[in-house]
């Protein structure tokens, strides 16, 4: 069994451990997706350690895939037909359950991996993979600006907390809407419109596509919608996972020379834990590490 209470301090073989649990849950999206004709590609750590590493890069504590908005809808609303194994659970924000993340993720319920983030929450609290939604950008600058302001209302009500790793002014601004707007209810209704509002481009055919639920520089940031309308299989680990055919552009555009490591001071895990164990269920720890009475 691997239990790690701090990632930042996690040994080589615990963070294997993990990473372990997580090839599991791809492996299994990746079954479910091949049997039911939808299609998902790696994206940002998780290609660039498919394609420099050959699979997971040694630090990194998650796994990011996208998905193109159909088959992201189609994935979540058929979720209970398409996946034959109860164990995994697909998470996503709704009326009464908010995992403070913007997409979905895809837990396996036999672990553990609480966040602090949602320590407070009674959700899903097992190790998971994000699933995060492609989609196309409106192709007029006013339908732009509505479409990405929505995006930024839609971020700020379903995260329900300040962005870390951005900056001052940007957790002000974000701290203000949260401060004017404090009823659960209330924030879930405003997020529910806006993403209704800002996903009604990905109905339509465009030459850009834009991540809207990564963060203010993506929502800003247009792409080459040619880059992800397929796939291509690249060695991940001891299988094949698929990655955009624009992968190289992609990766290129965001992160500069991926092929080349990042100075040693950012070769740690991203995630703030309380606690993680790749074989005991999140329920054996309710009220220890998670929904703890004061």
């Amino acid at each position: 069994m691997t239990v790690i209470k701090d990632l930042s301090q996690a040994t080589p073989a615990q963070m294997q451990a993990l990473q372990a649990k997580e090839l599991e849950i791809l492996k299994y999206l990746k079954q479910v997706c091949d049997a039911n004709g939808l299609s998902f590609f790696l994206a940002g750590g998780s290609c660039i350690g498919a394609l420099r590493h050959h699979g997971f890069i040694p630090w990194d504590d998650d796994v990011d895939v996208f998905m193109m908005r159909e088959d992201y809808e189609r994935l979540a609303r058929d979720w209970s037909k398409l996946s034959p194994n109860p164990q995994y659970e697909l998470c996503r924000s709704d009326a009464t359950h908010n995992y403070r993340h913007a997409a979905m993720t895809l837990n396996d319920s036999e672990t553990t991996f609480i966040n602090f983030r949602t320590a407070d929450q009674d959700v899903n609290q097992g190790i998971g993979i994000d699933i995060l939604p492609m989609d196309r950008l409106a192709t007029s600058a006013f339908a732009r600006f509505k479409q990405r302001a929505n995006a930024v209302i839609f971020s700020i009500y379903i995260n329900q907390r300040l962005p870390d790793h951005q900056g001052k002014l940007l957790r002000m601004l974000t701290g203000l809407p949260l401060a004017l707007v404090k009823s659960p209810k209330r924030r879930y209704q405003l997020w529910h419109h806006a993403e209704a509002r800002m996903i009604k481009p990905s109905l339509k055919a465009s030459p850009a596509a834009v991540e809207l639920v990564t963060g203010l520089k993506a929502i800003m940031r247009p792409l080459d919608a040619a880059w992800f309308e397929q796939t291509q299989l690249v060695p991940f680990e001891d299988t094949q996972m698929p990655v955009p055919i624009g992968y190289d552009q992609y990766l290129t555009l965001i992160f500069g020379d991926y092929m080349s490591f990042p100075p040693k001071s950012d070769q740690k895990a991203k995630h703030h834990t309380a606690i993680i164990d790749t074989e005991r269920s999140y329920r054996e720890y309710k009220g220890q590490y998670y929904l703890v009475e004061d």
